[in-house]
Protein backbone atom coordinates (compact mmCIF):
# COMPACT_ATOMS: atom_id res chain seq x y z
CA UNK A 1 0.00 0.00 0.00
CA UNK A 2 1.07 3.41 -0.74
CA UNK A 3 0.50 6.65 1.73
CA UNK A 4 -1.29 9.06 0.21
CA UNK A 5 -2.04 12.84 2.36
CA UNK A 6 -4.76 10.73 4.81
CA UNK A 7 -4.89 7.51 2.66
CA UNK A 8 -3.55 4.15 2.26
CA UNK A 9 -3.72 3.34 -1.52
CA UNK A 10 -4.14 -0.25 -2.33
CA UNK A 11 -1.37 -1.46 -5.21
CA UNK A 12 -4.02 -2.86 -7.20
CA UNK A 13 -5.52 0.49 -7.91
CA UNK A 14 -2.40 1.03 -9.83
CA UNK A 15 -1.58 -2.38 -11.38
CA UNK A 16 -5.56 -3.43 -12.12
CA UNK A 17 -6.63 -2.18 -15.71
CA UNK A 18 -10.53 -1.55 -15.62
CA UNK A 19 -13.16 0.14 -18.13
CA UNK A 20 -16.87 -0.51 -17.62
CA UNK A 21 -18.27 -2.57 -20.26
CA UNK A 22 -22.18 -2.70 -19.78
CA UNK A 23 -22.53 -4.43 -22.93
CA UNK A 24 -20.73 -7.13 -20.95
CA UNK A 25 -22.03 -6.88 -17.35
CA UNK A 26 -25.85 -5.45 -18.42
CA UNK A 27 -25.02 -2.76 -14.81
CA UNK A 28 -25.54 -5.55 -12.63
CA UNK A 29 -23.91 -4.15 -9.58
CA UNK A 30 -26.57 -1.85 -9.00
CA UNK A 31 -28.61 -5.73 -8.33
CA UNK A 32 -26.45 -8.06 -6.87
CA UNK A 33 -25.05 -7.60 -3.47
CA UNK A 34 -25.33 -8.41 -0.18
CA UNK A 35 -26.78 -4.73 0.67
CA UNK A 36 -27.60 -1.48 -1.12
CA UNK A 37 -24.60 1.05 -1.85
CA UNK A 38 -23.34 1.87 0.84
CA UNK A 39 -24.35 6.20 1.76
CA UNK A 40 -22.59 8.71 3.25
CA UNK A 41 -24.79 10.49 5.70
CA UNK A 42 -24.44 14.16 3.84
CA UNK A 43 -25.85 12.60 0.54
CA UNK A 44 -29.39 11.63 1.79
CA UNK A 45 -30.51 14.88 1.81
CA UNK A 46 -29.28 15.37 -1.27
CA UNK A 47 -30.80 12.04 -3.09
CA UNK A 48 -34.26 12.94 -0.80
CA UNK A 49 -34.15 16.43 -3.29
CA UNK A 50 -33.31 14.56 -6.65
CA UNK A 51 -36.14 11.83 -5.19
CA UNK A 52 -38.83 14.41 -6.18
CA UNK A 53 -37.53 14.99 -9.90
CA UNK A 54 -37.47 11.21 -10.55
CA UNK A 55 -40.41 9.37 -8.54
CA UNK A 56 -42.56 8.71 -11.87
CA UNK A 57 -39.39 6.98 -13.33
CA UNK A 58 -39.43 4.45 -10.46
CA UNK A 59 -40.46 1.26 -10.01
CA UNK A 60 -43.65 1.11 -8.18
CA UNK A 61 -42.13 -1.41 -5.41
CA UNK A 62 -39.13 1.13 -5.19
CA UNK A 63 -41.95 3.58 -4.55
CA UNK A 64 -43.33 1.28 -2.01
CA UNK A 65 -40.02 0.22 -0.38
CA UNK A 66 -39.24 3.62 -0.07
CA UNK A 67 -42.80 4.92 1.49
CA UNK A 68 -41.84 2.12 3.42
CA UNK A 69 -38.44 2.13 4.54
CA UNK A 70 -37.46 5.82 3.19
CA UNK A 71 -34.21 5.80 0.95
CA UNK A 72 -31.37 4.13 2.99
CA UNK A 73 -31.73 2.03 5.97
CA UNK A 74 -28.67 1.00 8.47
CA UNK A 75 -27.21 -2.94 7.01
CA UNK A 76 -26.43 -5.81 9.40
CA UNK A 77 -23.09 -3.97 10.14
CA UNK A 78 -24.52 -0.60 10.99
CA UNK A 79 -23.62 1.10 7.44
CA UNK A 80 -26.14 3.32 5.63
CA UNK A 81 -27.21 1.60 2.12
CA UNK A 82 -29.23 2.50 -0.40
CA UNK A 83 -32.51 0.78 -0.11
CA UNK A 84 -33.23 -2.35 -2.03
CA UNK A 85 -36.52 -4.18 -3.86
CA UNK A 86 -37.13 -7.57 -3.63
CA UNK A 87 -35.08 -8.39 -6.77
CA UNK A 88 -31.92 -7.19 -5.62
CA UNK A 89 -32.27 -3.41 -7.04
CA UNK A 90 -31.31 -0.42 -5.27
CA UNK A 91 -34.62 1.50 -5.30
CA UNK A 92 -32.77 3.91 -7.78
CA UNK A 93 -32.26 1.73 -10.25
CA UNK A 94 -34.55 0.64 -13.50
CA UNK A 95 -34.12 -1.53 -16.16
CA UNK A 96 -33.63 -0.27 -20.24
CA UNK A 97 -35.31 -1.60 -23.00
CA UNK A 98 -32.04 -3.55 -23.69
CA UNK A 99 -32.33 -5.33 -20.65
CA UNK A 100 -28.95 -3.49 -18.78
CA UNK A 101 -29.85 -1.23 -15.60
CA UNK A 102 -29.21 2.20 -14.80
CA UNK A 103 -29.02 4.40 -12.30
CA UNK A 104 -32.29 7.04 -12.48
CA UNK A 105 -29.80 9.49 -9.97
CA UNK A 106 -26.90 9.49 -12.74
CA UNK A 107 -29.48 9.63 -15.51
CA UNK A 108 -31.32 12.53 -14.24
CA UNK A 109 -28.02 14.54 -13.38
CA UNK A 110 -26.65 13.82 -16.84
CA UNK A 111 -30.17 15.01 -18.70
CA UNK A 112 -29.40 18.97 -16.32
CA UNK A 113 -32.57 17.83 -13.88
CA UNK A 114 -30.13 17.59 -10.72
CA UNK A 115 -26.50 18.04 -9.66
CA UNK A 116 -26.37 15.28 -7.92
CA UNK A 117 -25.31 12.45 -9.82
CA UNK A 118 -25.04 9.27 -7.22
CA UNK A 119 -23.76 8.19 -4.02
CA UNK A 120 -19.88 8.64 -3.91
CA UNK A 121 -19.40 4.76 -3.38
CA UNK A 122 -21.68 4.02 -6.72
CA UNK A 123 -19.15 6.26 -8.34
CA UNK A 124 -15.85 5.16 -7.65
CA UNK A 125 -17.05 1.49 -7.96
CA UNK A 126 -15.00 -0.66 -7.81
CA UNK A 127 -12.92 1.30 -5.51
CA UNK A 128 -14.27 0.88 -1.95
CA UNK A 129 -13.24 3.11 0.89
CA UNK A 130 -12.23 2.08 4.29
CA UNK A 131 -11.48 3.17 7.82
CA UNK A 132 -7.95 2.36 8.60
CA UNK A 133 -7.39 4.06 12.18
CA UNK A 134 -6.45 7.73 11.31
CA UNK A 135 -6.55 6.83 7.47
CA UNK A 136 -9.06 5.94 4.82
CA UNK A 137 -8.34 2.77 2.98
CA UNK A 138 -8.35 3.12 -1.30
CA UNK A 139 -9.01 -0.67 -2.06
CA UNK A 140 -9.76 -2.46 -5.21
CA UNK A 141 -12.96 -4.90 -5.02
CA UNK A 142 -12.82 -8.30 -7.32
CA UNK A 143 -16.30 -9.30 -8.72
CA UNK A 144 -16.53 -11.95 -10.62
CA UNK A 145 -19.34 -9.50 -12.15
CA UNK A 146 -16.55 -7.19 -13.11
CA UNK A 147 -14.40 -9.73 -15.73
CA UNK A 148 -15.61 -7.92 -18.94
CA UNK A 149 -14.48 -4.87 -17.46
CA UNK A 150 -11.02 -6.40 -16.27
CA UNK A 151 -10.93 -7.53 -20.12
CA UNK A 152 -11.58 -4.00 -21.05
CA UNK A 153 -9.38 -1.89 -19.54
CA UNK A 154 -6.24 -4.85 -20.35
CA UNK A 155 -7.12 -4.06 -24.00
CA UNK A 156 -7.06 -0.73 -23.57
CA UNK A 157 -4.27 -0.57 -20.96
CA UNK A 158 -6.44 1.38 -18.63
CA UNK A 159 -5.04 1.52 -14.91
CA UNK A 160 -8.25 1.49 -12.54
CA UNK A 161 -6.85 4.75 -11.04
CA UNK A 162 -7.49 6.71 -14.52
CA UNK A 163 -10.77 5.17 -15.26
CA UNK A 164 -11.68 6.50 -12.06
CA UNK A 165 -9.96 10.11 -12.11
CA UNK A 166 -13.55 12.29 -11.98
CA UNK A 167 -14.55 10.07 -9.13
CA UNK A 168 -11.72 10.32 -7.22
CA UNK A 169 -10.78 14.02 -7.79
CA UNK A 170 -14.59 14.04 -6.68
CA UNK A 171 -13.88 12.32 -3.51
CA UNK A 172 -10.15 13.36 -2.66
CA UNK A 173 -9.66 16.84 -4.57
CA UNK A 174 -6.92 17.31 -7.47
CA UNK A 175 -4.14 17.08 -5.46
CA UNK A 176 -4.14 13.94 -4.08
CA UNK A 177 -4.96 12.48 -7.64
CA UNK A 178 -2.57 14.49 -8.71
CA UNK A 179 -0.10 12.90 -6.41
CA UNK A 180 -1.39 8.99 -6.96
CA UNK A 181 -0.61 10.16 -10.53
CA UNK A 182 3.06 10.83 -10.03
CA UNK A 183 2.93 7.04 -7.92
CA UNK A 184 1.74 5.58 -10.68
CA UNK A 185 4.58 6.86 -12.92
CA UNK A 186 7.44 6.04 -10.33
CA UNK A 187 6.51 2.49 -9.54
CA UNK A 188 6.11 1.88 -13.43
CA UNK A 189 9.34 3.28 -13.84
CA UNK A 190 10.66 1.01 -10.59
CA UNK A 191 8.91 -1.90 -12.58
CA UNK A 192 6.59 -2.75 -9.51
CA UNK A 193 3.55 -2.55 -12.13
CA UNK A 194 3.28 -2.64 -16.13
Amino acid sequence: MLEIQDTLVSLDVFSRHFCCDISDCHGICCVEGDAGAPVEVDEIAQMEEVLEVIWDELTPEAQDVINRQGIVYADPSGELVTSIVSTGHCVFAADDEQGNTQCLLERACRQNRTTFLKPISCHLYPIRLTNVGKYTGVNYHKWDVCKGACALGSQMKLPLYQFLKQPLIRRFGQEWWDECDTAYHELMKAGYIE
